[in-house]
């Protein structure tokens, strides 16, 4: 479980292929406190830490998830947003994040807000999955590559989330253009709430 306050962005450093899987390595300031077998959310995917060596700990992605994420994308010298998993200890600063991407979405513009930025996201889901709570609400919760944002403007399939100076420079918003793909998770509770009125 996560909160979808990003701790900081790693760098990927190396990409394998193993079947239809594939192993990444990346780096970053946490990585000595890193245990084999300890989840991390990547750009808001969950993934298993299987390997640390040398200040580097490696990850691997099935199928299922490239298909849903933009991991598959990602080349060495990327930034990835990474969040450990929540302690239960502490503050929700964000909102429940449960690391399991829905979707991909395309940055479609991007427009200046007086120091901060408004990013327009838009995806594609079938009618039947936005039934079953796969859409985005006005000042609801959405995540973007791991960041816990607020939906601003939904309409149809697309939605805007405004970005203050702060995560901009401490995530990879900073390297977000129209045209990029992103990783999307809706808010779980958006989708039991879809789930009970089917009853």
């Amino acid at each position: 479980m996560f909160s979808g306050i990003v701790e900081e962005f790693a760098t990927v450093v190396d990409v394998k292929h193993d079947r239809e899987n594939i192993d990444f390595s990346l780096r970053c300031s946490f990585c000595d406190e890193l245990k084999i077998d300890q989840s991390v959310a990547h750009n808001g995917v969950c993934l298993t830490v299987v390997k640390i060596e040398d200040g580097v700990y490696t990850v691997t992605a099935m199928k299922e998830t490239l298909y849903r994420s933009n991991l598959g994308m990602l080349k060495v010298g990327d930034k990835v947003n990474v969040e450990r998993s929540m302690l239960m200890n502490g503050r929700l600063d964000g909102h429940i994040v449960q690391g399991h991407v829905d979707c991909t979405a395309q940055c479609t513009a991007i427009e200046d807000a007086d120091g901060s930025k408004y990013f327009t996201f838009e995806y594609r889901i079938a009618p039947e999955m936005a039934s079953k709570g796969y859409f985005t609400v006005e000042k609801g919760s959405v995540t973007v590559n791991g960041v816990s944002l607020t939906v601003c403007n939904p309409h149809g399939n697309a939605f805007q989330v405004a970005i203050i100076p702060y995560t901009l420079e401490h995530t990879n918003f900073q390297d977000i253009q129209v045209g990029s793909t992103v990783n999307i998770e809706f808010d779980i509770l958006g989708k039991y709430i879809a789930r009970l009125q089917s009853l």
